[in-house]
């Protein structure tokens, strides 16, 4: 299989405090892979080099066959990003969230309006182009969002956090939409404090204090740790931590 993320003994240093702890993995194409661990574990940290936002202090990484560092503007052109904190402008409507971000993304006026009329009538909101997004329901807005980020057709969305805060009929549909990008091809990472969540990912990293403290699949880290869930594997390993939230 292909890699489309490499990062070799990546550290991220803020004067003397080390976030991020000479890490190392790897993510396949079309994997969905689940970057976990509790508050200032680091991995938010980890996810904002590997966007190309912040450079390491040392190591080596490469996104998409870019490198983080030298090649940063090219990764943003080539990702997909969502989180729950901040995803579509609410102000703005339908129509303008998407022309936004195709804009951002780098896509040329006359191809975003051509997949914009494709992408409201599979979401089916061709009528609600000119509604304030603020006004939809949240499972459609959380579909919208997730359609806004793929909307360029990226070889890999960030997905950090998307779910916080949705009720579980939500969260299922918006899965069902992970599925389908990993199906065509789309590379999904994405972090979540729902360890139900984690069950559905390909493989999982655990990360503590900075450091990877487990990385296998589901069922592997259940079996290796004698756990019968996610849960327990993840409380098993974050009650170790030293560092504070």
């Amino acid at each position: 299989m292909e890699r489309v993320i490499e990062v070799e003994r990546l550290a991220k240093k803020f004067g003397t405090f080390t976030a991020v702890d000479y890490i190392s993995f790897y993510v396949e194409r079309g994997e969905i892979f689940g970057f976990l661990g509790a508050n200032g574990a680091g991995k938010t940290t980890a996810m904002r080099m590997l966007c190309g936002l912040s450079k390491p202090t040392f190591g080596t990484g490469n996104v998409v066959g870019f490198d983080i560092i030298r090649e940063s503007e090219k990764i943003k052109r080539r990702i997909g990003y969502m989180s729950q904190k901040f995803s579509l402008y609410e102000g703005l409507t339908v129509k303008e969230n998407i022309r936004l971000y195709g804009g951002i993304y780098g896509m040329r006026r006359r191809d975003i309006a051509q997949k914009m009329d494709r992408v409201l009538a599979f979401l089916g909101l061709s009528s609600e182009r000119n509604t304030l997004v603020r006004l939809l329901p949240q499972g459609v807005k959380q579909r919208l969002a997730f359609s806004v980020a793929t909307f360029h057709e990226p070889q890999i969305v960030f997905l950090d956090e998307p779910t916080g805060g949705v009720d579980p009929a939500v969260r299922r549909m918006f899965w069902e939409l992970i599925y389908e990008a990993a199906a065509e091809g789309i590379t999904v990472f994405v972090t979540t404090h729902y360890m139900d969540e984690a069950e559905y990912c390909d493989r999982v990293s655990i990360m503590v204090d900075g450091r990877i403290q487990a990385l296998d699949t589901p069922m592997a880290l259940k079996q290796q740790y004698g756990v019968p869930g996610m849960q327990e594997v993840f409380y098993l390993l974050a009650r170790g931590a030293q560092r504070k939230e």
